[in-house]
């Protein structure tokens, strides 16, 4: 529920910035509320003001983790944080996949907008913290099966859900195939941001340790047929067998960028080869690269689209998802035009990611278009957001904000 009532006047500064963290102090004066849509008069944020929103959204998730500027010894205080279970990424433990793989992203991306290395600190730790917890059972007894402490992630990792399998298959924890691969992403640019090769050997470990478990298979020639979207938090069983829309896509995507660092980090070449040509196979099914009419979906394939947007089938899914996404994200018809309670702020931000790193072009309606949904939800994030969902859109309003270490190339070679 929003915490202030649909008011005409405008807004004060008496209005407490803890109340409502992602208005700037110096414009919440501009802002104007009314039964329909807000009225914004609100100027282009400068890079300061995009930061400081950036960190205010991941402070509500992660806590006050900016506390190491004050101490004596930054590097020190961050090697010494725990990522807080409470609010935390609002999954199982504290802990959320998903949630905490945007996280981790954001967190290099403060660290090279910065120029701030304890903020690569803060990423390690929350990458351990999330092997330590989703790396485990639920009983947090033992390592996922397959998994050792030497080997943390051959057991894949788990969603996160706060409740069980055995409560509901279909929405309880598991392991989705798009969590991890994003996952891998993630493993991936802390390795490229940091130098260390522990990072992507971390992320070669996990994508072959999940690969097969999630491809069902030809049982004559044993040629990738499909995908299946959710497998037992042990592996040991498909929940879901429906595929993914982008899964393969993704896969295909990530698995390269994954291949791309190995070799030039820690070598030998070809240790992904044959996933890779698995996800090129399930690819080039008809249908398969379809445009999608979902905001998260738009946004994600356009994500993978950016990093090999001069091959063909970026070309032609990028160019189409453009053109879907003026209808979507249309202030007068699309779903920026409904109410903040009829729409799902995390779902936009990822089109708006998408649309940022695949680049709008030379169309100004487009770049409004993703503007305006950032604008509006910073103002209704906090109160018209269900508090499940509220850490989710939190990191995803940031990424979308300060794409970062999400694009090709920020990070250099890789």
């Amino acid at each position: 529920m929003n915490r202030f009532p649909y008011i005409s006047q405008s807004i004060t500064t008496k209005i407490s910035v803890k109340r409502h963290p992602l208005i700037l102090r110096h414009h919440i004066s501009q802002y104007r509320f009314s039964k329909s849509r807000p009225t914004m008069t609100m100027p282009i944020p400068t890079p300061n003001e995009r930061i400081r929103r950036f960190k205010e959204a991941l402070s509500i998730v992660y806590g006050p983790f900016d506390n190491f500027l004050s101490s004596p010894d930054p590097e020190a205080f961050a090697s010494s944080w725990t990522p807080p279970s409470s609010p935390g990424a609002g999954g199982h433990l504290g802990r959320y996949l998903w949630t905490d793989a945007f996280g981790v992203i954001n967190f290099i991306t403060l660290s090279k907008e910065l120029s701030c290395p304890p903020y690569l600190t803060l990423a390690k730790r929350l990458v351990t913290t999330v092997h330590d917890t989703l790396g485990k059972t639920r009983d947090q007894t033992s390592r996922l099966p397959g998994a050792t402490d030497a080997e943390p992630l051959k057991g894949g990792l788990r969603i996160g859900k706060l409740h069980s399998e055995a409560e509901d298959p279909r929405d309880g924890d598991g392991q989705y195939h798009h969590y991890l691969t994003l996952w891998m992403f993630a493993l991936n640019r802390l390795a490229l941001a940091t130098g260390e090769k522990q990072w992507s050997l971390l992320a070669v470990q996990l994508a072959k340790a999940v690969h097969n478990r999630f491809i069902v298979r030809n049982k004559s020639n044993h040629h990738a047929e499909r995908m299946v979207w959710k497998m037992s938090t042990d592996l040991s069983r498909v929940l879901v067998p429906t595929e993914g829309h982008l899964d393969a896509a993704t896969g295909f995507v990530v698995y390269r960028l994954l291949q791309r660092t190995a070799e030039y980090m820690h070598g030998p070449p070809g240790d992904l080869v044959p996933e890779i040509a698995d996800y090129r196979l399930l690819m080039g099914r008809e249908g398969k690269m379809r445009v999608s009419n979902d905001c998260l979906d738009l946004g994600m394939g356009l994500w993978i689209c950016h990093f090999f947007r001069d091959e063909d089938w970026a070309r032609t899914l990028g160019s189409q998802s453009l053109e879907v996404g003026k209808i979507l994200l249309d202030g007068k018809r699309g779903i920026a035009s409904r109410e903040a309670n009829r729409r799902l702020a995390f779902r936009e931000f990822g089109a708006c990611l998408g649309l940022r790193c695949y680049g709008c072009g030379a169309d100004g309606e487009l770049k409004e278009s993703v503007k305006g949904v950032l604008e509006f939800w910073q103002q209704y994030l906090e109160d018209s957001t269900d508090e499940d969902l509220k850490p989710i859109s939190l990191v995803m309003y940031a990424a979308a904000g300060i794409p970062g270490a999400f694009e090709d190339g920020y990070l250099g070679r890789g």
